[in-house]
């Protein structure tokens, strides 16, 4: 499932509308990117959304 192990964003719904009204539902999925993160000291692969890539939240493996 599109959910990010650290803030827990996942998958949203709603209505695509045309210009001429006619509504279709969609969805939204965020960016999800697998990394090897250090997680309880040792690197595991997780998915992690881009925004918390960006504010430093995750700590890289190398």
């Amino acid at each position: 499932m599109a959910v990010c192990s650290v803030c827990g964003k996942g998958v949203h719904s709603g209505m695509k509308v045309s210009h001429s009204h006619i509504r279709t539902k969609r969805t939204w999925k965020p960016n999800l990117q697998s990394v090897r993160a250090i997680v309880n000291g040792s690197p595991k692969r997780i998915s992690v959304c881009t925004r918390c890539l960006r504010s430093g939240k995750v700590q890289r493996a190398i």
